[in-house]
């Protein structure tokens, strides 16, 4: 059973006596009736001494003066939730709620264009109505929702989805640890191949001091053969600049590749966040594609680094929850089948197109970049030489955005400069030239120029997004940043703890062949009920040769009722690769419960939670890949999955199969898998395990991975409650828990299911909004009673006690009720033992006390009834 705390509560539960109906009833129609409103004592008790006093319900008052927790909405929109202080204006005036000058600017309300809230105290309530013409302040009691209504001349002008920095959150000081572990133990049957193990451990730690964020990214390796390697990819300082609007970091990270390539760095940045912008004016993520033919492992890297790996089934994949990083530079995809054989291409990125509009830039809004710092690379190929870099964006009238830039080191100079355009409904365009001027390894100087086209255009009424992007053309004599890093004209690139036998065409590099020209093409089409497909292309020439990169991948998606049914072919050939890869692959998945007979039996009403799985592909040898599983979510929070499948090989003419299982669990993510290959002659078992512990003040919690913005759930007395909107999280046996990949600088609703709340446990506010900074963790408080539930029969002298009065349990104010018409009393949450005081009217003697003890069956209890005497 549930209720949610208000202080002087109308609610009651069900089932327990309660006179409000009546009452509310009553005050309704006698409002209605006329203006003056009076209430008869006569007309709830024989006895009109047995009434409390009623005199604040004859004003048309249903709360009494304190503190409520309400939504507060201003012009139909929830701005949110907290608790406000309602005060007795006047004995005539009655009780309104204290809206003070600071709270109305948080909400949006333009105080500054009316003079007279700068004669009042910032803290003072405010007469919105006598300062601001047509204002109205209403309060639903009812709904708990405070009502405000402007003019919308008396309301800021700000973009949709604006939260104002005053209600940014820097979060509390916390350490946080994020793991992610993965093991394999591999068994090969055959002559030529080795049996062994490897283990992968990733540990993302950091410290939040205030607005200060450290963050250091770790690895540990270790394979069968090798020895163990611990490896830092990353450690920096970082905090918001928020009259900036922008963002300091201190320590290793990446330039934006906005202008310039993408580079890492060890140093010191300054850069605009677009992170503290509106929703409406920001934001773009990579989605990378492919297809596999075994149950394979896919690993990305940009810029010589590993930022994402993961294990497909076999067919096309997607993978669309990389990071969202200010980092560019093209990704390399690696897919390693199940039989050892590692197939690569590389994907175009760069976080150019802002919801696919070239560069462009709102007008008025500046955006600015500046690093000093020291080139960083995984490569032993290259040297680490400092460098300075500046890059400004600006957008003007017209539609237009000015933009440019340079880059300085020992070796290099360059400097950049560019417009863009917004064509209404031709599109969007943007055009810039870059100057530079370079010494390679071998001392040779060289100038050269690299001239940049970008298009996009999104035909809304065809359900067509179309982004073109002559990425660039370069003359024979430009180089960029990266290029003057490296200490040869040519060789392999083997990163730190590779152990591959064979260099691979995709780490080659030679200066003298340099980058010509390239093109990519990115459109997708909404077919409405046919489905939608996409063609994205791009074509890497280079300068003294006829090599080419080429990447062609195209898909088609429908749903034919529940039948999903997908159609996708990828191309890929590297400068240096002999032969294309070619890879076209069919899938479809339905739900088990179509296949089976209609039955009232549980298990067939889970719509959905069943499914079976076909993949079929075929590569440009003629080679078929055959995979058919099934999939199913179990447990009631969907938290547990497991997959079967099981494939065959036309090469060769071999079996192949795997199973695997996944839970979600409220401390961490658990993973077993088996798979098997060539017959069984090469045999896997793989697992992994990822979650976090945070310390606080308030202790040690361990959660789910953590992302890069979280909040710490803190509902003391509330072990065990499911979080609203999740999977698998739940506080632990203290009440707490960590909700992870909040949104930094937007409102989060934060909710704990009140239905998993154990039957003697009542929360006071269900729902938390927080709007944390970028990388805090900040507390969502949940005030949780637990205690027991009594219905009192209440006395005094003999006498039952007066109808109306209300009681309010002594320590906690938030915690009380109301006198019904025979003197019952109905209260939850109360401890073991304690006091309740009982009101009412003001006089001295219009107070008494009941104490109360309470033996542990009457606490655990659904509701205790007992007699209490008040003295």
């Amino acid at each position: 059973m549930y209720r949610t705390h208000r202080q002087h509560s109308l609610l009651s539960s069900g089932g327990v006596p309660s006179f409000i109906g009546g009452l509310v009833v009553f005050v309704s129609a006698a409002f209605n009736a006329q203006a003056e409103t009076w209430f008869d004592p006569a007309f709830f008790k024989d006895d009109p001494s047995m009434v409390a006093d009623l005199s604040r319900f004859e004003k048309g008052q249903k709360i009494t003066p304190g503190v409520y927790r309400v939504d507060i909405v201003l012009n139909q929109t929830i701005v949110d939730t907290r608790n406000v202080n309602f005060v007795e204006i006047t004995p005539e005036k009655g009780i309104a709620a204290c809206l003070t000058t600071e709270s109305l600017d948080a909400m949006g309300v333009n105080t500054d264009a009316f003079p007279a809230f700068k004669q009042l105290d910032k803290q003072a309530c405010v007469p919105l109505a006598e300062i601001i013409p047509d204002a109205s302040v209403t309060f639903n009691v009812n709904k708990l929702r405070l009502e405000i209504s402007v003019p919308q001349i008396a309301i800021k002008s700000n973009a949709r989805g604006y939260v104002p920095p005053e209600r940014w959150d820097e979060g509390i000081n916390a350490l946080l640890l994020g793991y992610s572990f993965s093991g394999a133990n591999s068994i090969h049957s055959s002559a030529d191949s080795d049996s062994g193990d490897s283990y992968f451990l990733n540990l993302n730690s950091g410290v939040n001091l205030g607005p200060w964020r450290l963050r250091n990214n770790s690895t540990w390796s270790r394979s069968s053969g090798q020895t163990a390697e611990w490896k830092n990819l990353s450690s920096y300082l970082q905090r918001a600049v928020i009259p900036l609007k922008g963002e300091l970091t201190v320590g290793d990270d990446y330039t934006a590749g906005d202008f310039f390539d993408s580079v890492s760095f060890r140093g010191v940045q300054l850069a605009s966040d677009d992170n503290m912008l509106p929703d409406s004016l920001k934001g773009f993520a990579p989605v990378v594609r492919g297809i596999a033919k075994s149950n394979a492992q896919i690993t990305i890297k940009q810029n010589g680094y590993t930022i994402y790996q993961t294990y497909v089934s076999p067919g096309a994949f997607e993978i669309s929850d990389l990071y969202s990083t200010s980092s560019s530079g093209d990704l390399l995809v690696e897919i390693k089948e199940a039989d050892g054989s590692v197939n690569s291409y590389s994907v175009p990125f760069s976080s150019v197109p802002f919801s696919s509009v070239p560069l462009l830039q709102r007008q008025g809004r500046i955006k600015y970049a500046v690093t000093l710092a020291k080139y960083r690379t995984n490569s032993n190929e290259q040297q680490e030489s400092k460098f300075a870099q500046a890059t400004l964006q600006w957008g003007g009238p017209w539609g237009t955005t000015w933009y440019g830039g340079g880059q300085y080191a020992e070796y290099y100079r360059a400097a950049m400069f560019g417009l863009g355009f917004n064509l209404g409904d031709f599109g969007a365009i943007s055009f810039d030239v870059t100057q530079a001027k370079s010494t390679l390894a071998d001392q040779s100087e060289h100038k050269g120029q690299s001239y940049r086209f970008l298009y996009a255009k999104t035909l809304n009424q065809l359900g067509t997004n179309f982004q073109l992007m002559g990425y660039r053309y370069s003359t024979s004599g430009f180089y960029t940043l990266s290029d003057t890093m490296y200490k040869h004209m040519d060789g392999y690139e083997f990163n730190d703890g590779d152990d591959e036998d064979t260099p691979m065409w995709s780490r080659y590099y030679n200066l003298f062949y340099t980058k010509r020209g390239k093109l990519q093409v990115n459109i997708s089409q909404q077919l409405g009920e046919y489905g939608s497909f996409y063609l994205s292309g791009s074509q890497q020439t280079y300068w003294h040769t006829d090599q080419q990169d080429r990447l062609l991948q195209f898909g088609y998606n429908t749903q034919i009722k529940d039948l999903s049914l997908g159609v996708s072919w990828n191309y890929s050939k590297s400068r240096g690769q002999p032969d294309a890869d070619q890879v076209f692959a069919l899938n479809f998945s339905l739900p088990l419960n179509l296949l089976l007979p209609r039955s009232n039996d549980s298990y067939t009403r889970k719509k959905n939670y069943a499914w079976m799985t076909s993949n079929t592909s075929i590569d440009n040898e003629g080679h078929i890949t055959q995979n058919l599983g099934l999939t199913e979510t179990l447990l009631d929070d969907g938290n547990l999955s497991y997959s079967v499948q099981q494939g065959y090989n036309s090469e060769g003419k071999t079996a192949n199969g795997s199973a695997s299982m996944d839970y979600k669990g409220a401390f961490a993510d658990a993973r077993v898998g088996y798979n098997y290959s060539d017959n069984g002659s090469q045999q896997q078992l793989n697992y992994a395990l990822s979650g976090s512990l945070v310390a606080h003040s308030q202790g040690i919690t361990l959660g789910q991975s953590l992302g890069e913005t979280n909040v710490l759930i803190a509902a003391p007395g509330a072990e065990n409650t499911r979080v609203a909107n999740s999977t698998g999280l739940k506080t632990d046996w203290r009440g707490y828990t960590v909700v992870p990949y909040a949104t930094s600088y937007r409102e989060n609703r934060i909710a704990l299911d009140a239905a998993s709340l154990k039957r003697n446990v009542d929360l006071e506010n269900a729902v938390v909004n927080v709007v944390p900074t970028k990388g805090a963790l900040v507390l969502a408080e949940f005030n949780a009673h637990a205690g027991a539930r009594v219905l009192m029969k209440t006395s005094k002298q003999g006498i039952p006690l007066r109808f109306g009065a209300i009681a309010t349990l002594d320590g906690i104010q938030t915690n009380s009720g109301i006198i019904d018409d025979d003197g019952s009393l109905y209260m939850s949450g109360l401890p073991a033992q304690g006091a309740i005081t009982v009101r009412w009217g003001e006089a001295p003697d219009q107070i008494c006390h009941i104490s109360y003890q309470l033996t542990e069956q009457q606490i655990n209890s659904a509701i205790t009834r007992m007699d209490a005497i008040c003295r």
